[in-house]
């Protein structure tokens, strides 16, 4: 798929908020009607890793599905992503290091809120559902923005 339809979430194991991101995003773009390939990667992890289970279990509360999930870790091919989305500066600035040139932003940033997205790795379900909603509430926003962005191109 060409760069243009691709977007890239990134966070540290690629087991918790990066594939949640994804998962939310994926439905918010497909609400708003964007036909969009939705990745994910960890800046610190190998490939073939499972979502932790409470991410899994927060996202089966929002009807949707990380049981296959695998993690990829984050390399060259991955960066050339139409938008780069990072949960937190650290990975943004991981991010630049291989792609200086990437279309990238925290995932707050991008839509003017601030903050990084705290890890929620090793938490409660609660620590996991209120990580869930604050990532859901940016990625719809964040989709929102990408349209707007195909829109006036």
């Amino acid at each position: 798929m060409s760069k243009m339809h691709k977007i890239l979430f990134v966070c540290t194991g690629n087991t918790c908020r990066s594939p949640m991101a994804a998962a939310l995003a994926s439905l918010a773009f497909k609400e708003l009607v964007i036909d969009i390939e939705v990745l994910s990667a960890g800046v610190a992890t190998d490939d073939g890793y499972p979502a932790s289970d409470n991410a899994i279990l927060a996202m089966q509360e929002q009807n949707l599905c990380l049981a296959k999930h695998k993690s990829a870790q984050i390399n060259t091919e991955l960066c050339d992503a139409a938008l780069i989305l990072t949960m937190t500066q650290g990975h943004l600035f991981y991010v630049k290091q291989i792609n200086t040139q990437a279309n990238a932003f925290t995932l707050g940033e991008y839509v003017g809120a601030n903050g990084d997205i705290a890890d929620p790795f090793g938490g409660n379900l609660e620590v996991y559902r209120a990580c869930a909603a604050q990532i859901k509430e940016l990625v719809t926003l964040a989709a929102a923005k990408y349209k707007e962005e195909l829109w006036n191109q």
